[in-house]
C-alpha cells in the first residue's frame, strides 16, 4: 500500500502539522482521530487495515489529520481562547490541507480531483466529521461519524458564546428554522451517523436520536443507523462499521 507521511506549515494555527497519506487514487477520505488522538491513531487501531482491499484497489485514499483536541475541546483555561484554537484548526483543515491534497492529486495524476470529499472519524474524531460537514459543506459531501458526541456542553458545559454554538451540531440543527437557506447545501449532503447501543455510548446514542430528528425535520438527507445492545464505543466495532458504510458510499458516487 503507498504510504506517505508530510509536515504542513499551518498559517492558521503557527505550526507545523503532520498528515499521513494512504493510496494512490480514489475516493478522498479526511478521517480525523478520537479525543486527544495523533495523526498515526487511525493507523495504529486498525482502521486502515479495515479497508485496506478498497485502498489497494485505488477506490479509497484516506487523508490522516492529526489533532488539536488538547488545544480546544479538552484543553484547560479560558474558554474563548480555547474555541478559537477550535476555528484556526477548521481553518487549517479547509483552507490549507485541503487544497494541499486537492493540488496534490492534480499533480499526480494530471486532471482535477472530481469525486466528493468525505470526513470521517470515531468518537471524537465522528464529532469533528460532522461539524465540518455542517460548516462546510460546499467541501465535504459525505460524512462517516461513528460514536461521535454531537453537543459542545459536553466540553463546555458552563459556558456558551456563538463560536461554541457553531460547533454543536445538536445545537445548530436544534435551532434552525425550515427556511434557512444553508439546507439547500445541507440538502446535497450525505451524512451516515451510527452508534451502537451498548456500553459507554449514552451519549452518542442521546445525540444521533436527536439528530435524526431534526435531520429529518429538516428535510437533511441523513443515515442514523443505530447497531444492537452488545455493540461497544471500542475500535472493534468501528472497524466493522467503517468497511459496512464505506461500501455503500462508493455505491453511490
Amino acid at each position: 500500500m503507498e504510504t506517505t507521511r508530510e509536515t504542513l506549515y499551518s498559517h492558521a494555527l503557527g505550526w507545523d502539522m503532520v498528515h499521513e497519506i494512504y493510496g494512490h487514487d480514489g475516493l478522498i477520505l479526511f478521517a480525523f482521530p478520537s479525543q486527544d488522538g495523533k495523526v498515526e491513531e487511525y493507523s495504529d487501531f486498525g482502521m486502515i487495515d479495515c479497508i485496506a482491499d478498497y485502498i489497494e484497489d485505488g477506490k479509497v485514499q484516506v487523508v490522516c489529520v492529526d489533532g488539536n483536541d488538547w488545544n480546544s475541546f479538552t484543553a484547560n483555561g479560558d474558554e474563548s481562547w480555547r474555541i478559537a484554537n477550535q476555528e484556526k484548526y477548521l481553518s487549517y483543515v479547509v483552507d490549507e490541507l485541503v487544497p494541499y491534497i486537492l493540488d496534490r492529486y492534480r499533480d499526480i495524476h494530471g486532471h482535477e480531483y472530481d469525486l466528493p470529499l468525505v470526513s470521517t472519524g470515531c468518537s471524537m474524531g465522528a464529532t469533528h466529521a460532522l461539524i465540518f460537514t455542517l460548516r462546510f459543506p460546499d467541501v465535504f459531501n459525505y460524512c462517516i461519524g461513528l460514536s461521535g458526541v454531537y453537543h459542545a456542553s459536553f466540553f463546555f458545559p458552563f459556558y456558551q458564546n456563538q463560536q461554541i454554538y457553531f460547533n454543536s451540531p445538536v445545537d445548530m440543527l436544534s435551532h434552525m428554522k425550515e427556511d434557512d437557506p444553508i439546507l439547500d447545501e445541507y440538502r446535497k449532503t450525505h451524512i451516515i451517523l451510527c452508534c451502537g447501543q451498548g456500553a459507554w455510548e449514552n451519549e452518542s446514542l442521546d445525540d444521533i436520536k436527536t439528530l435524526d430528528y431534526h435531520f429529518k425535520r429538516l428535510n437533511i438527507p441523513a443515515w442514523c443507523d443505530l447497531w444492537g445492545y452488545d455493540v461497544e464505543h471500542h475500535w472493534y466495532w468501528w472497524r466493522k462499521q467503517l468497511p459496512y458504510f464505506l461500501d455503500h458510499v462508493l455505491k453511490e458516487v
